[in-house]
């Protein structure tokens, strides 16, 4: 039950033990930061070998073992009113400051921990369910897909006893939000804290305020459960399975709460919001090394963002028919080949595009200002990130390519071009709503916060409708921006003139890494350990005059984006000398500090010029090459699971030559 809602989001936390001795030993040398503080979680803690979560239980030695060998190591245990005090500047915490907290609230806490807890004086936080406490000596307790009995819970007597003797702080793990809910029309039971209720009967998702109401609703009973027994009212929430968003957050700011805990990766600061604190989550097999390691690597600013990505990039215009079956059978296959061609990375689309002109005529979730072609995106996020061995999912969306029903009156917003004759670069061929039109940019929101709220991802990969032109935009609201700018709106001259041109083309640049950027910013909201990524095409890496025909700087993508995916596409670019092409493009991006680290090189399976598929050896060959020329981040598009192209046999051969380390 906990592995399974783990996995989706936050999975990719756990396997950050791979950190090398040589970065422990080299951090252990420098000054200890105060203000960096390490959390860990523990669930049960139990000699018995029918544990309730086995792969998140640990022995009463293992416990008594590693708190020691913690305190050997040097690290500090502090308490909730330490970090409290510190993070108001009224007190400075003891070198390597760590925090001990322990989930679900399980009976053999009691017996085998808080000895251990009370001989070495450490304080913990012990985040109890509500639900779990309630039911009577001779009840059953619902516990996920199973009833276990009261007893394996703790009582309300030893929860006091613990509160009472000052080294157990009681927080709050919901009252009932412990479990799966219904989170799409396939079924698919999903985390209750941050899944929108579906209804089967209504065909409709629970609405904001509905869903504002259900999640204050609980952190409100559990707090008054507690309190109700003799239980100090929480000031630490810790969330199930570690899943959150900005408005569970805010909700349980308001209820007492300031101090919330999640899964997510990195180190925390008591300098700074303690609002969403991340921690490390003891496993069975952790020894004390790994955690050691892993404690390191986050104190060193690594999480996953610093290991190789080897990605998919998905159209789910090939998974989606119109016979729910077949439909299924398609995802199946999908998942087949994930699991074979062994990538750690999804670029997954959510927008449909079935005349394939570049432009979005229709969405894959719900939402307020476009068709919804199937409710399909949440469907195929959640199936990846839960059978797959995928740590990362972004969503691929547009920027500006929005082809909105006519009825709409923004639909007309339209970025304008003025040109005289068609050229590849002259010509960007998508249908683009103006970034310059303030209800362009409204509309453009309001799709995005509900892709946001509509399922779980953890990446958004803008596509390569961020661009504009160097003889557009000539929209009225563009020109009126230009205007507002100290710009020339005489465009024909500003082409004429290096000098003017360069601060035209800069302008547009900003205007499109700005409001992608806010995009961005705006998702968090609902996903908030996001990273973003964006397409680029090659020529700016290539030509950096090309600049000016696209309005996309190479080296403001890499200083503002988490990773630049640069089409490295020699037949899309009827490159002479596919070999030179990519060593050319691989020698710019070295030329700029951790260039090679945030770019993803995306080379194409398809020939579009002659509609022919990439043999899969030749793809292997770049691959293995790029990866001897120094490229950390690999990804390929299409996948086509049809006609099984390209081969995971091949590809994944390849693929292993690039290990799942941490790159510093």
């Amino acid at each position: 039950m906990l592995s399974h809602f783990l996995k989706p989001a936050f999975i990719a936390c756990l396997s950050m033990l791979t950190a090398s001795f040589s970065m422990i030993a080299k951090a252990e040398t420098e000054k200890a930061d105060t203000s960096t503080l390490t959390i860990i979680g523990y669930h049960e803690i139990t000699d018995k070998k029918d544990a309730l979560i086995p792969q998140y239980a640990i022995t009463p030695a293992q416990f008594e073992q590693q708190i020691s060998s913690l305190r050997k190591n040097g690290f500090n245990f502090v308490s909730v009113d330490q970090i409290l005090k510190a993070n108001q500047g009224k007190y400075k915490l003891p070198n390597k400051p760590l925090l001990i907290t322990v989930d679900d609230g399980y009976q053999s806490f009691y017996k085998y921990a808080y000895p251990v807890v009370k001989a070495n004086k450490v304080p913990v936080v012990l985040a109890v369910v509500g639900s779990w406490l309630e039911p009577k000596a001779n009840q059953k307790v619902s516990f996920g897909d199973e009833m276990i009995k009261r007893d394996e819970i703790l009582s309300w007597s030893e929860l006091k006893e613990m509160q009472d003797s000052g080294w157990v702080e009681i927080g709050s793990h919901s009252y009932n939000l412990h479990h799966g809910i219904l989170g799409n029309p396939q079924g698919n039971s999903q985390p209750a804290a941050t899944t929108r209720l579906y209804d089967p009967a209504t065909k409709s998702y629970e609405n904001d305020q509905a869903y504002a109401a259900r999640i204050y609703a609980d952190l409100k009973k559990n707090n008054q459960v507690l309190k109700a027994h003799g239980i100090r009212s929480p000031r630490v929430m810790v969330w199930p399975y570690g899943r959150y968003n900005l408005e569970t957050v805010a909700i349980a700011k308001k209820l007492g709460m300031p101090i919330t805990v999640t899964l997510d990766d990195g180190a925390d600061f008591v300098t700074k919001p303690l609002d969403h604190l991340n921690r490390i989550l003891i496993e069975n097999n952790t020894s004390l090394n790994d955690l050691l390691a892993d404690i390191k690597t986050r104190e060193m600013g690594l999480n996953d963002n610093n290991r190789p990505q080897k990605i998919m990039h998905i159209d789910l215009d090939y998974i989606y028919d119109k016979d729910p079956i077949q439909q299924e059978k398609n995802l199946g296959l999908l998942l087949d080949r994930i699991v074979a061609m062994k990538v750690n990375t999804v670029y997954l689309q959510a927008f449909s595009d079935p005349d394939a002109d570049g432009s979005a005529d229709m969405v894959y979730f719900p939402n307020r200002y476009l068709p919804m072609r199937s409710d399909l995106f949440n469907r195929v996020a959640w199936q990846i990130q839960s059978r797959t061995q995928v740590t990362r999912l972004y969503a691929w969306m547009p920027l500006l390519a929005w082809d909105l029903p006519k009825t709409n009156p923004v639909s007309k917003d339209v970025v304008v071009t003025q040109q005289a004759k068609k050229t590849d670069h002259l010509n960007m061929g998508y249908h683009r709503l103006s970034p310059y039109s303030p209800e362009a940019r409204e509309v453009i929101q309001g799709i995005y916060a509900d892709l946001g709220k509509s399922a779980t991802f953890n990446g958004i990969l803008f596509h390569d409708d961020t661009t504009l032109s160097d003889y557009e935009d000539a929209s009225p609201q563009a020109l009126a921006a230009y205007k507002k700018a100290g710009l020339s709106t005489d465009l024909d001259a500003v082409r004429k003139d290096d000098a003017e041109m360069q601060k035209w083309t800069a302008f547009k640049t900003n205007t499109i890494d700005d409001f992608a950027l806010q995009l961005a910013n705006q998702l968090r909201f609902y996903q908030p350990y996001l990273v973003t990524a964006r397409n680029l095409y090659a020529q700016v890496a290539l030509n950096p005059y090309s600049e000016n025909w696209y309005s996309q700087s190479l080296e403001q993508s890499l200083k503002r984006y988490d990773f630049t995916a640069i089409m490295a596409m020699p037949y899309m670019e009827q490159a002479p000398d596919k070999t030179k092409f990519y060593a050319d493009i691989v020698n710019r991006v070295k030329k700029y500090p951790h260039g090679l680290k945030k770019t993803v090189f995306e080379l194409q399976a398809l020939n579009w010029r002659t509609n022919q598929p990439v043999p899969s050896a030749e793809m292997a060959d770049t691959v293995k090459s790029l990866y001897q020329q120094g490229a950390m981040h690999v990804a390929y598009y299409p996948d086509d699971p049809f006609q099984n192209h390209p081969d995971p046999v091949i590809m994944r051969k390849v693929f292993d030559l690039q290990p799942n380390r941490l790159v510093p």
